[in-house]
Formats: C-alpha cells, sequence, structure tokens
C-alpha cells in the first residue's frame, strides 16, 4: 500500500495544478479551496513516502535524479503551503503548483530501478545538507514565482491595461513583501546546506572544499543571493530590481542544480553518488 503512495501523490498533484490553472481563469474561490485541500492531502500522501524511502534507504530520499527531482516538489509545496497560510495569496498556487507538477512530470518519466545505496550516503551531516539546501531552494522558488509575477503587474500598471488579468495578481507591494519574506528564511537554510556540506566533505573525503564545479557554482549560487539580501536590508532595494535580480539568482540556482548533479561536478553527480534510482 505505501508503494502507491508516490503515485497518488502524483495523481493529486496533477488534478490540484489543474485546479489553480482554472481558477486563475475563473477566480471562483471553490476553485480554490478544492485545488488548495488536494495539493495539502498531495502533499501528506508524498510525505508518507518519503519517510518510508528513508527508512527504507537509511539515507536522504534526494540521492538520485529521480528522487531528487520528487523532493525538491515535496519541498517547494511545503514552502508555498507555508507562504498561504502567512499571506492567504490564492492566486500564488497558480504560479507554484505548475513549477512542482514540472518537477513530478520529469521525475517520473525516469525509469525506476533497484539502487544499493553506499553506506557513506547514510549520514546525518547529508541528510541535514540536503534538507536544508531543498527547503532554501524551495523558498526562492516561491521569490522567483513572486517575481514573475511583480513584473507581469507592473507592465500591465504601466500600460494601463487594467484588465481581468491584472485583478487577478496582488499587488506589487504585496509581489515585493512575498519577494523579501522568501529570501529572508530561505537564505539561512541555504547557508546551513553550505556548511554541513562542507563538513560532510571534509568528513567522508578528508577536505572541505575541492574546487569541484558544483562547489563552485553552489558558492557563487550563495554569494548571488547573498549580494541580493545585503542590498534588499541596507541599501533598499526593492520593486523591479530585486525582482529582475531574483529571477536572476533562481537561473543560476537551477543552472547549478542541473549542470552541477548532472554535466559538471565529479563526486556530486548522481553517477558517483551511485542513485540511478528511487522515489
Amino acid at each position: 500500500m505505501v508503494g502507491l503512495f508516490p503515485n497518488i501523490a502524483f495523481f493529486l498533484i496533477l488534478v490540484a495544478t489543474g485546479g489553480f490553472v482554472v481558477f486563475l481563469i475563473k477566480q471562483q474561490q471553490k476553485i480554490f479551496q478544492w485545488s488548495y485541500i488536494i495539493l495539502l492531502i498531495a502533499f501528506v500522501f508524498h510525505t508518507l513516502a518519503l519517510v518510508h524511502q528513508y527508512l527504507l534507504w537509511g539515507a536522504a530520499p534526494a540521492i538520485s535524479l529521480k528522487s531528487t527531482l520528487s523532493f525538491f516538489a515535496w519541498c517547494i509545496i511545503g514552502a508555498y503551503l507555508v507562504f498561504q497560510y502567512k499571506f492567504k495569496l490564492m492566486v500564488l498556487g497558480s504560479f507554484i503548483a505548475p513549477l512542482a507538477a514540472v518537477l513530478m512530470i520529469i521525475s517520473s518519466a525516469i525509469p525506476k530501478m533497484d539502487l544499493a545505496v553506499r553506506t557513506v550516503l547514510k549520514s546525518t551531516w547529508l541528510t541535514v545538507h540536503i534538507g536544508t539546501i531543498f527547503i532554501g531552494d524551495a523558498m526562492f522558488a516561491i521569490a522567483f514565482a513572486a517575481a514573475i509575477m511583480y513584473l507581469i503587474q507592473e507592465r500591465q500598471i504601466k500600460r494601463k491595461t487594467h484588465g481581468s488579468f491584472y485583478k487577478r495578481l496582488p499587488s506589487l507591494e504585496t509581489l515585493d513583501s512575498i519577494n523579501h519574506y522568501s529570501l529572508i528564511y530561505g537564505f539561512p537554510f541555504l547557508t546551513v546546506g553550505m556548511i554541513t556540506g562542507a563538513i560532510y566533505a571534509q568528513y567522508i573525503l578528508g577536505s572541505y572544499w575541492r574546487w569541484d564545479p558544483k562547489e563552485i557554482w553552489s558558492l557563487i549560487t550563495w554569494l548571488s543571493y547573498a549580494v541580493l539580501l545585503h542590498e534588499r536590508l541596507a541599501v533598499g532595494w526593492r520593486g523591479r530590481r530585486a525582482a529582475v535580480i531574483s529571477i536572476a539568482c533562481f537561473v543560476i540556482l537551477i543552472f547549478t542544480f542541473i549542470g552541477g548533479s548532472m554535466w559538471l561536478s565529479d563526486y556530486h553527480s548522481f553517477k558517483a553518488l551511485g542513485g540511478h534510482a528511487g522515489l
């Protein structure tokens, strides 16, 4: 029965995504409520599936491309649920749910194979490293979505095309606040993830830093968000500039994740981890 949980979660995420898209068009609160409930149920099933996978592997359920995409989708949905609770911003789900759905679709398309988890992967440091990194990334995904909405809304206002789509999006001030809080919440997680990753590297490789391409791009990602957060807090960056830089930072983050895990890296690659299968 537990083996069906990933499939149930995947199906419910697709249904919820469809509902959020319809809500964006119809703007009927009932549609949002049902979509939100379905997504929440999907998150519960997804959580149970990940817990089962962790107990089965004895390692973080994100050591293969398949399982990592699924885990990232789970983190994004979890971050969305937190922000929805705080901001009560119904339209946010119409931008976040499709992102999670795309990750789940790609994950489901990757064949599932047997996986022998290496002992070095059964480390608390690695689990904390992966968990905090992806929670931070999920928060930045929220910032990315808010930035996209900000630019769309700003364009509508400048062109004075206050049509139906303009009314569907929040105010620029609200979108900027979401971007702000996403960065504040996400950056500490990213920082902890970087630190625990270095500790784990020292534990298994005898070195905190090896100038691996993914390490370098991870540092670039961290510095990019550090600069953005500093400029927001110390200099007062807001609005369009913060939105554009948030989008640029997220592009760097995605490149770091995909490039570092699939093409550029040595020991950070999924092949090096022995992770060809998973949830």
